[in-house]
């Protein structure tokens, strides 16, 4: 079998998930990319800094085909010649922005099912294939500790996340799991339309609020997931860790 760590990123076709993912590669990991699209850009990327690398279809919506979904993984693992994850990067997400009085109960279902219920049933589902002293990370958001008009739904799940990840982090800790949360501020990526890369006003906002001086840029979160997974650091459990660059401090 082999002696590299494989981790399972959902979303990892695209934006901070593909970037996690190259990251990840370049320091050694094979991936298992889940996708809703076409992966193949995203395949060639990480096979091109040497890593074994799948994608698998799944929406993160839809927890009634997670078992059979486990068994694939299952399955998957022992084609690229492994018997475990080393990890789950919980990153599947989609934002749905608007006043909370002005937020329909359809937009609250669906910002809950990505968000919260997808994976902690997702986690159920792929935990007897997660070694022992392996790793999770959910992704949060900096919204979820600052407030911007507009964001609340989104940032109330993204804030339930993060303590979902602490009751994890409590229950597994007996297999040597540690599960902790990187909350992203903004970055310059497409989710939620692209506005801290495209609008030159919202990314002049950013940074002017920001210590560091700038928006955030995508490798910036995808050192910061390498750095949390693939460190001999397995001590840090139960934890959230922002990587804004010193947003609204």
């Amino acid at each position: 079998m082999s002696t590299r760590p494989l981790f399972l990123i959902t979303g990892g076709n695209r934006g901070l998930g593909r970037i996690m993912a190259e990251h990840l590669a370049r320091g050694g990991a094979d991936l298992i990319l889940t996708t809703r699209g076409d992966a193949s850009e995203a395949l060639a990327a990480v096979t091109a800094q040497g890593a074994k690398a799948r994608a698998l279809t799944l929406e993160v919506a839809e927890a009634e085909t997670f078992p059979a979904f486990a068994e694939t993984v299952k399955e998957t693992l022992a084609e690229m010649g492994h018997d475990s994850l080393a990890g789950i990067i919980h990153n599947a997400g989609i934002g749905l922005y608007s006043p909370l009085a002005e937020t329909p109960a359809d937009t609250f279902d669906t910002l809950y099912s990505i968000h919260l219920r997808g994976p902690a049933l997702l986690t159920q589902a792929l935990l007897p294939q997660v070694s022992d002293g392996g790793r999770i990370l959910f992704i949060s958001s900096g919204l979820a500790r600052f407030s911007l008009p507009g964001y609340g739904a989104y940032a109330a799940m993204k804030g339930a996340v993060e303590v979902m990840a602490r009751y994890w982090a409590r229950e597994l800790a007996e297999r040597g799991i540690s599960v902790n949360t990187l909350a992203p501020g903004a970055i310059e990526t497409d989710f939620g339309g692209g506005h801290t890369r495209d609008n030159a006003d919202v990314n002049a906002m950013v940074a002017s609020v920001t210590a560091m001086g700038r928006a955030g840029l995508p490798d910036d979160i995808g050192a910061a997931a390498a750095s949390l997974l693939l460190s001999e650091a397995n001590w840090i459990t139960g934890q959230r860790i922002e990587a804004s660059g010193g947003m609204f401090l």
